[in-house]
C-alpha cells in the first residue's frame, strides 16, 4: 500500500448525500478480487449512457457529458468532496478499490458509512471528516473556482485551501500510523515476519507430527 503523507490535489464535487457503494461500483463488477481494474467502472451507471457489464470495452461506450468526472476540467482529480453518509449500503471493499484505481487518494465529507470508512484506510485512501458548515464552504469555493485544489497534510491533520485557510481534522492514531507508513493488514503482519518465522521453526521442532506428510 502506498504511503499517504501530504497531498495537493484537484477537487471533484459529488454534491449528493447518501451515495451508496452500488452507485460507486455496481454489483455486476464484483466478480473480480484483484483490487485493480475497477477505475473504468467507477460510478458506472452515472458515467455512461448505456448499461455496463464486465469485460466491456469502456473506451467505446457513450459518456454522460453532465457527469462530473467526465468533464475535462476534472482530469487528474485526486480529491473528492462529498456530502453526508458517503459510502453507505453494502460493505463491498470494491468501492475504495474503484476510487483508488481511478486516482482518488482522499475524500472530504461530513460523514461516512462505518464499514466504507474503515475500508478506505485499509486501501490507502484518507477519508477526512469536516463539519457540514465547512464542507458547504468548500463546495461554494470549488464551484466559484475552476481547477480548485486543496492541500491535505496527514502529519499535521490539516486541510488548507488556496487562500491559506486551514481546517483541522481528527484521525485515529493507529490508522494515521498505517497510512503514513503505507501499511495495510498484511503489511502490519509482515512487520513481525522474523518472529513468525522463528515461531514456525520452533513449532516444527516441538510438534513435528503436525507437519508430517499425511498422504499415507
Amino acid at each position: 500500500m502506498k504511503k499517504f503523507i501530504q497531498l495537493n490535489g484537484l477537487v471533484a464535487p459529488m454534491d449528493q448525500s447518501n451515495v451508496d457503494t452500488d452507485q460507486i461500483i455496481p454489483k455486476q463488477f464484483l466478480k473480480s478480487i484483484k483490487r485493480s481494474g475497477f477505475g473504468p467502472n467507477l460510478f458506472d451507471a452515472w458515467r455512461y449512457l448505456d448499461e455496463g457489464e464486465p469485460g466491456m470495452d469502456n473506451s467505446s461506450r457513450p459518456l454522460n457529458p453532465d457527469f462530473v468526472l467526465n468533464k475535462p476540467e476534472f482530469k487528474g482529480v485526486s480529491i473528492m468532496l462529498a456530502r453526508q453518509n458517503f459510502g453507505c449500503g453494502s460493505s463491498r471493499e470494491h468501492a475504495p478499490w474503484a476510487l483508488e484505481d481511478f486516482g482518488f487518494q482522499a475524500l472530504i465529507a461530513p460523514s461516512y458509512a462505518d464499514i466504507f470508512y474503515n475500508n478506505c484506510f485499509k486501501n490507502g485512501i484518507l477519508p477526512v471528516i469536516l463539519s457540514e458548515e465547512i464542507v458547504d464552504r468548500l463546495f461554494q469555493e470549488q464551484k466559484a473556482s475552476e481547477g480548485y485544489s486543496l492541500d491535505i497534510n496527514l502529519e499535521t491533520q490539516l486541510v488548507t485551501t488556496p487562500s491559506g485557510e486551514q481546517f483541522s481534522f481528527e484521525v485515529d492514531d493507529f490508522r494515521k500510523h498505517c497510512l503514513l507508513n503505507g501499511l495495510d493488514d498484511i503489511g502490519i503482519t509482515l512487520q513481525d515476519e522474523t518472529v513468525i518465522h522463528s515461531y514456525e521453526q520452533q513449532r516444527k521442532k516441538e510438534k513435528a507430527w503436525l507437519f508430517a506428510d499425511l498422504k499415507a
